[in-house]
């Protein structure tokens, strides 16, 4: 069902309260507003500067002495037979224990009329006593369909008020409305006007300006993060049994593997050294799997309002599964959940949210492809590694020595070296035990060095730059052979 149907559906069934947490208000407003004109029942609405008034009747006039809300409650306690009841941004004024105690007679008259009160807020903090009472409602993302209306009535609109040119086939055209999945439906609407209005043309140019405008939208809401994916698996030295077993699966996803009895897969978890390439590994099979990335930072999911976290969570799992098909990378995963399996101080948020993260990686049917990377596995909850959470756990060990081979000739050839004139052989062997993260910084340091002493990169500058920076490998020796050992026969490894 769409929005309004749901909306419906609740009212029909008495539903006393229903929560709508957005803040997209005025597509809210609209939804409240057309279940109103389906079901054919009255409509009050309140907020706290008109007060309480009729917006569908032909006399809107807000009610006299109404603009508090402990005044408005009352009145509608009093003077409503059956109607459906929008209050806006009521959640700020139940501190007032006048106006939480004329909400709670409300909705008991609301129960025994058959009115239906939709609370209308931006944030989810509600007081405890209501919550019982209230049904949650969430606001779908517009469909492919829609946002092609979206698209079209809006150029129509600007082609009206100023004249454009429309040059865009068909194929750029579907690329445009694939973009702004995962986006509200104003949004949608604002990117377009943004795009057109600065040259009055909507053509393929238009695409990458849609894409940058989307990525700042999610990056301003916080929780998901487009990223750049230009790596490619060819760049990534060694880590072979993995590139396998993507290359395996990446036809698993369209109708035909359905129909021969696959399921889609679902994810990978990435447990290894720090600096060992997991992070670019999720860029690799973005851009190998031709899906757009999000990164998923569970460090900025902790809000200090009761619910507004698991909130927070629920929605950027909504917005993936509404943008799918995607890779959503959550990186060092191990930071957002691991008190979740300690006695932590937070009230049990860690344990709710990591129940969360559970149930939708076991639930959702959108294709999602979640990549999940840790660097300590004493800190993940057990629970995380069982079999069946994710389709494999892979170690990303420090890499072998064909792997820094081809890690150093990727980092040369990058910055416009000529590997010619380097002895790779001898870096190989002077590289043992560092990672891929060091190596690259081994080879700009000597890079630096260099280029101070107006020079020719050599072996020797990215010798000595590795020579006096020991590698995580030894500073850390103890910590990464007990990964290693862990790992052994638990994880299936990368390379």
């Amino acid at each position: 069902m769409d929005d309004v149907a749901q909306l419906c559906s609740l009212i029909r069934a008495r539903h006393p309260a229903v929560h709508i947490v957005t803040n997209e208000e005025p597509e809210a407003v609209e939804l409240v507003r057309s279940a109103a004109r389906d079901i054919g029942t009255h409509l009050w609405q309140w907020d706290a500067i008109d007060g309480l008034s009729s917006p569908l009747s032909t006399e809107p006039l807000p009610v006299p002495d109404t603009v508090h809300p402990a005044g408005a409650l009352a009145w509608l306690d009093i003077n409503d037979p059956s109607s459906v009841i929008l209050l806006i941004d009521l959640a700020r004024h139940l501190s007032d224990p006048g106006t939480l105690r004329a909400l709670r007679r409300l909705l008991m008259h609301a129960a025994a009329v058959g009115s239906c009160v939709v609370l209308l807020e931006s944030e989810s903090d509600l007081p405890e006593p209501l919550r019982s009472w209230v049904t949650p409602l969430q606001l779908g993302y517009p469909t492919d369909d829609e946002i092609d209306r979206l698209v079209r009535s809006t150029l129509r609109e600007l082609n009206q008020q100023f004249g454009i040119d429309v040059d865009v086939s068909t194929s750029d055209y579907g690329l445009i409305l694939k973009n702004l999945k995962g986006l509200s439906r104003r949004q949608c609407v604002q990117i377009v006007r943004d795009v057109v209005s600065d040259d009055r043309r909507f053509d393929a140019d238009d695409l990458n300006r849609v894409l940058a405008a989307k990525r700042k939208l999610l990056g301003n809401q916080g929780v998901l993060e487009y990223v750049e994916s230009p790596a490619s698996l060819d760049q990534i030295g060694g880590m072979n049994r993995l590139k396998v077993w993507l290359a395996e699966r990446e036809r698993a996803f369209g109708d035909k593997a359905t129909d021969f009895g696959l399921t889609p897969p679902r994810g990978i978890l990435l447990l290894g050294v720090q600096g060992a390439g997991k992070s670019l590994c999720a860029k690799a099979i973005a851009t190998a799997w031709h899906r757009p990335l999000l990164r998923l930072d569970p460090g900025i999911l902790y809000d200090r309002y009761v619910g507004e976290s698991e909130r927070r969570l629920r929605d950027a799992f909504r917005q993936a599964e509404a943008m799918a098909p995607i890779v959503l990378w959550i990186d060092e995963i191990e930071k957002g959940f691991a008190s979740a399996s300690e006695q932590s101080s937070d009230g049990g948020l860690s344990r709710r949210m990591f129940g969360s993260l559970l149930t939708w990686m076991q639930e959702h049917t959108a294709p999602v492809f979640l990549v999940a990377t840790a660097n300590d596995v004493q800190a993940l909850p057990p629970e995380l590694l069982r079999k069946g959470r994710f389709d494999e756990i892979f170690f990303v060990d420090l890499p072998a020595d064909e792997a820094r081979a081809a890690i150093l000739l990727t980092h040369l050839k990058r910055r416009h070296q000529d590997e010619t004139k380097l002895d790779i052989p001898r870096l190989v062997a002077a590289s043992a035990g560092y990672s891929g993260a060091e190596i690259e910084q081994a080879v700009i340091a000597g890079m630096h060095r260099a280029f101070n002493t107006r020079k020719k990169l050599s072996t020797e500058h990215v010798e000595d730059a590795l020579r006096t920076s020991p590698p995580l490998s030894v500073i850390m020796a103890e910590r990464i052979a007990s990964l290693r050992l862990w790992a052994s026969n638990r994880c299936v490894p990368a390379d």
